[in-house]
């Protein structure tokens, strides 16, 4: 409710005079008069002659203390909220880099996840111990996390499911080091930073592990950007229906369409000319299924976020924010997108 809701307007054709004070004499409320009937006693005011017709509304008399009106103003210009400029060179400079890592040598291509892991979580660490007070043990999650890449990329994802427990068993005893205050919301924070970072990224190294691997890696990625690229450029021309208000109040249900439509049309693309053996409408379902994974990981850490009270999770990556604002959609992705070509194409 709003303050103008608390009272009617004035109705046109009477005029409210300054404040003149409580003290006898002042004029009362009521249609507008001359001033000179101010200064009369009341009882020496001649009747008023009602005509047969009502009198047209009269226009308010200006008063001194009442301001003009201001001159509309032309609405403001959408702003993307960040420098363009940054963000796309730096988004240009880390694509070289994993491309390159990525058909050049395999084995530095999983030492890129494996740094990106470890910052992401240094990140969500530093910003949960600094917001909320709590401290999820980063030793044994950044070494669990390396070798829950490395796991997976040697051993599977039976490698994997062993690094994540053994990961989680070297927090809780960790973290028996400390007092015992806060205990229970230390180890859990820390299972879940290493469920959340490192296990998600995971299955990148899967992906990598199939004979067309860096492929399937360069779809998951290209997918990924174009559904944000086209949420992104959808939603900042077209968008007027918030999609999440409440937890993220810049999304709209017409940037997720842009997402849905970008997605599906790079997804067929993909399976066609990248992915042996994949055919075009099993693109069009990745593609669908990447645009609902990407959104609802951005909504995912915008919830996070919210809930710390922060804007990004760090400031490594100019444009960007830090390495998490990177991986919120790529993280929940990457095991719908392996899951999938599993699916339609095989394991490679």
């Amino acid at each position: 409710m709003n303050d103008s809701s608390w009272g009617a307007r004035p109705t046109a054709g009477y005029w409210v005079p300054p404040d003149q004070g409580s003290g006898q004499g002042a004029p009362p409320a009521g249609p507008a008069y001359d001033a000179q009937d101010v200064l009369l006693p009341s009882v020496t005011q001649p009747m008023p002659v009602v005509p047969d017709t009502p009198a047209p509304p009269q226009e308010p008399m200006p008063s001194a203390s009442q301001p003009a009106p201001a001159a509309p103003q032309p609405a403001p210009k959408k702003s993307a909220g960040r420098d363009l400029g940054a963000a796309i060179g730096v988004g240009v400079g880390l694509g070289a880099v994993i491309i390159a890592s990525l058909f050049i040598v395999k084995a530095v291509f999983i030492g890129v996840i494996a740094v990106a892991v470890v910052v992401g979580l240094w990140e969500l660490t530093s910003r949960l111990e600094e917001r909320k007070g709590i401290k999820a043990p980063l030793v044994p999650l950044a070494v669990g996390g390396a070798a829950m890449v490395v796991a997976g990329y040697v051993r599977g994802p039976e490698g994997a499911w062993v690094a994540m427990a053994l990961t989680a068993l070297a927090v809780l005893v960790w973290r028996m080091t400390e007092p015992p205050e806060g205990y229970l919301k230390d180890v859990t924070a820390g299972v879940f930073a290493a469920f959340y970072v490192p296990f998600l990224a995971t299955f990148v190294a899967l992906m990598l592990t199939a004979d067309d691997g860096a492929w399937r890696v360069l779809t998951f990625l290209l997918l990924t950007v174009v559904s944000d690229t086209g949420a992104y450029a959808i939603g900042w021309r077209f968008g007027t229906h918030k999609l999440a208000p409440r937890i993220s109040p810049g999304k709209t249900r017409e940037g997720l369409l842009g997402a849905v439509a970008f997605a599906m049309g790079a997804g067929a693309l993909c399976m066609e000319f990248l992915i042996e053996g994949g055919v075009w409408w099993q693109g069009l379902l990745i593609g669908l299924a990447v645009a609902a994974s990407a959104t609802l990981g951005d909504l995912g850490e915008s919830m996070i976020k919210r809930d710390l009270g922060i804007k990004d999770m760090g400031t490594l990556l100019p444009g960007h924010g830090g390495i998490m604002d990177r991986l919120d959609s790529l993280l929940p992705t990457a095991p719908v997108v392996w899951l999938l070509l599993v699916v339609f194409v095989g394991s490679g």
